[in-house]
């Protein structure tokens, strides 16, 4: 199973010198090319046993602080960055025939920008935080639902805590590539690498 790609280029002449105008740059085209969730990332992790983890999570904002997503700080993912905060994210948009990995060092937001997003969530969703002891082993589907349940009880009206188990994590990154595909699996890779306070721009073999 094979695809020819062959729409786009990239080339140092027409990106931008900071990688993060570049990475803002492709997700609006994403965005407007409308593909389904534009913001969906793997985030790769490694724990103190060194074996690589990986699941999908989702950008919910980016600056020239970081990316940022939130999760059970008790999760597979919390715990892994926890003991290792070095971690990438890869981006895949195959209707653009683009991908993006970001590497970096991951740490915690603040509370306050914590709370400011889950207040924003749902209202089931912000039940399902306190419900869900995420990574950890349960009997049956029927024990999470009766722990939903049980919450729903606790917390009947609108205003519903955040956990204090869970929030959010940024990415701050030391390497950007952006990758185009090409004919005849000559893609273009364009790689940003972090010198000091200056991005070190290269293209890469494919």
């Amino acid at each position: 199973m094979r695809q020819e790609y062959s729409s786009r280029r990239l080339s140092r002449s027409n990106v931008s010198p900071d990688p993060f105008e570049q990475f803002s740059a492709w997700f609006d085209e994403a965005v407007a090319a409308e593909i389904s969730e534009p913001n969906a990332m793997l985030l790769g992790t490694s724990g103190p046993d060194c074996r690589p983890s990986g699941r999908i999570v989702l950008l919910k904002g980016f600056s020239p602080a970081g990316f940022v997503f939130f999760t059970n700080y008790e999760s597979r993912k919390g715990r892994d960055l926890s003991a290792n905060p070095y971690c990438f994210l890869h981006f895949f948009w195959r209707e653009l025939e683009r991908q993006v990995i970001i590497s970096g060092r991951a740490e915690r937001v603040s509370p306050e920008e914590s709370d400011e997003y889950f207040v924003s969530r749902p209202y089931e969703s912000r039940i399902g935080a306190w419900a869900s002891k995420q990574s950890d082993a349960i009997s049956s589907r029927s024990e999470l639902e009766e722990r939903f349940a049980e919450f729903k009880r606790l917390y009947p009206g609108p205003d519903v805590p955040r956990p204090p188990f869970w929030g959010g994590f940024r990415v701050v990154p030391d390497r950007f590539e952006f990758w185009q595909g090409r004919p005849n699996r000559l893609h273009d890779r364009l790689e940003y690498s972090l010198k000091g306070s200056e991005w070190l721009l290269t293209r890469l073999s494919p």
